[in-house]
């Protein structure tokens, strides 16, 4: 019976921590404290240098459930991220991802041996551990602080914290490697590096090709759909790993696919795996607490504070200035990049492998890793918003969304139920615009379900429900938030090629001589954009109407102010396709076809 209530007592004791880490994360967004800082803290409280005085230094089941918390994140990261998002970002990305993790462990080492008095290969082996930046602790950052970044800048540090992590882990795992068999070459380690990119992507793009297939033409009881496709990325990450590959980056390809499809049950998909990646991290930076000794943390902490501050201000610098250097961002995009490189669980993640492994020195990677993610998530982290505002990255805060409910349709996958409550201020309600590819269902109000038809007037307060396609559900969200306050525009701003966006269809018809049904007569420029785009309108959006082309050229309160017109005869003849544009044109043909995207 002791040995039961041994079980129970850690399952209880288990469970206390997770809440505890739940609860704690109300009172760390009020403070504005890093969340995940606030979840290691409480591992180390209840540790046995702590009150909680729990003795736990099981490291093997802590690399287990780091590798499944992260496999989680990633995938989970994968999954949110549109392609067409980070498409323009994928070279900087990719090289910040790889080359820049490399650049910021060879610059780090150099201080690492110094401070810490170690050899070549473990000065090289502390840059690789601290190397990577952290995607959980970036963007739950970001959003809780309430940052709009600008596309690029938010697009780069999203592809490059999804993709840096599998690098590092590589990395790590070679140095870690020739130190334990003492026998390494470049040739092997480019080979190794080769092999697992190349098997993790084909086991990636393939296993998540494989669970669109199995989510659209398996019918699995309703309710099963979530955890399907989160063993689904499981059995993707244990199978690249089990081939030799990277199974850390066949997930977030896997996630990057999946989410990039349409799928059935992809709401509730994306409802629980957010949940399930809070669980994960929670317990993996609990479980990082616990295994912290603060009375051997004494003798490292000041060494590992000099590595923290020279990785900060100088490894990370440089490694991106030197990395993005053949892009076109400008400085105060670069200074921003480096200062958001912050680090997070799998810098700790990564320094338990020489503790798993029984290295010499392992617990100085583990305790150097810890200091570093302490001083990031403070220093990096409590500055993150006044770095973006300073440095001209964030765009001005708009109103806060509003609540948009989405429902899957069973049977179908092109279109899905979309509910908002409709403001007083709002664009439908005050226009009465809806874009032309969605479809008012139902209005329900004072609890009883109506008919369009029968609602009409719709009122303020009502909640309004619309069939729209899954992709594009989010773009309604512009037409139910109130209206921003726009400027006047010039009322004798009709000319040859320039119109205020108040102008109707059917003035503009009248002097340039365009064919406008009756219906859309009516309509405003700045309706017929709102109407017929598929996102936000945003300088130089272009819309066909007859034989020209209406181009955005000033955007106010979120609507097109004043309207380009681009005639006929202004056409220019396309210019021929170069030999290297036509290359990239077959290559993203060809990874749309792949990967479904």
């Amino acid at each position: 019976m002791a040995s039961l209530d041994s079980v129970s007592i850690a399952i209880l004791l288990g469970a206390v921590l997770v809440m505890a880490g739940i609860l704690s994360s109300l009172l760390a967004l009020r403070f504005g404290a890093p969340l995940l800082l606030v979840f290691l803290f409480i591992g180390v409280l209840a540790g046995d240098a702590g009150p909680g005085q729990i003795d736990f230094n099981d490291v093997r089941t802590t690399y287990l459930v780091g590798s499944v918390a992260l496999a989680l994140i990633l995938f989970d990261g994968g999954l949110r991220t549109r392609f067409q998002s980070i498409r323009t970002v994928l070279a900087p990305s990719m090289v910040l991802a790889t080359l820049g993790v490399l650049l910021t462990a060879m610059i780090t080492a150099p201080v690492a041996r110094y401070v810490l008095e170690l050899n070549w290969t473990e000065a090289l082996l502390v840059g690789a551990v601290v190397a990577s930046t952290d995607a959980a602790a970036v963007f739950l950052l970001v959003h809780a602080q309430g940052l709009r970044l600008r596309p690029r800048v938010g697009a780069t540090l999203e592809a490059e914290s999804g993709t840096n992590d599998p690098f590092a882990v590589f990395l790590t795992l070679m140095l870690v490697e020739l130190m334990t068999t003492g026998d390494s070459s470049v040739g092997h380690v480019l080979l190794e590096f080769a092999r697992e990119a190349l098997l993790g992507a084909i086991v990636g793009v393939i296993g998540g090709r494989l669970v669109v297939l199995a989510l659209n033409r398996v019918a699995l009881p309703q309710g099963l759909h979530a955890p399907f496709v989160t063993t689904a990325a499981l059995v993707i990450f244990g199978g690249a790993q089990i081939v030799h590959g990277s199974g850390f980056l066949a997930v977030y390809l896997a996630g990057l696919v999946i989410g990039n499809r349409p799928t059935r049950a992809h709401n509730s998909v994306v409802a629980f795996l957010d949940a399930a990646t809070w669980l994960a991290q929670i317990v993996m930076f609990v479980l990082l607490g616990l295994l912290m000794s603060p009375h051997r943390l004494v003798d490292s902490v000041a060494p590992a504070v000099i590595v923290a501050l020279v990785l900060m201000l100088v490894a990370r610098p440089v490694a991106v200035f030197l990395c993005l250097a053949p892009f076109k961002f400008n400085w105060r995009e670069k200074v921003f990049v480096a200062w958001v490189g912050l680090r997070g669980a799998v810098a700790i993640f990564l320094a338990s492998i020489p503790m798993l492994v029984g290295l010499g020195h392992a617990y100085i990677y583990f305790d150097v890793a810890f200091v570093v993610v302490i001083i990031s998530l403070l220093l990096q982290g409590w500055t993150l918003a006044p770095a973006a505002r300073w440095l001209h990255v964030a765009l001005p805060r708009s109103d806060r969304g509003p609540r948009r409910v989405e429902l899957d349709l069973p049977g179908q996958l092109e279109q899905q139920l979309v509910g908002y409550a409709v403001r007083p201020k709002s664009l439908y309600l005050r226009r009465g615009l809806i874009p032309s590819w969605s479809k008012p269902t139902l209005v329900i109000r004072d609890q009883k379900i109506l008919s369009p038809a029968e609602a009409e007037p719709v009122a303020a307060g009502d909640y309004l429900y619309l069939l729209a396609p899954p992709e594009k559900a989010e773009a309604l969200d512009r037409f139910f938030v109130d209206m921003a306050q726009g400027s006047a525009p010039d009322p004798h701003l009709l000319g040859d090629f320039t119109v205020s966006g108040e102008h109707t269809l059917g003035e503009l018809a009248e002097i340039y001589g365009v064919a406008v049904n009756e219906e859309q007569a009516k309509l405003t420029l700045a309706d017929y954009f709102d109407v017929h785009l598929d996102h936000a309108p945003k300088a130089g959006a272009t819309l066909p109407l007859d034989s020209i082309v209406l181009v955005a050229r000033s955007i106010s309160g979120g609507r097109v102010n004043v309207v380009g017109l681009r005639l006929p005869e202004d056409e220019e003849d396309a210019a021929p396709e170069t030999r290297a544009a036509a290359l990239r044109r077959r290559l993203k043909q060809l990874w749309k076809s792949v990967a479904g995207i």
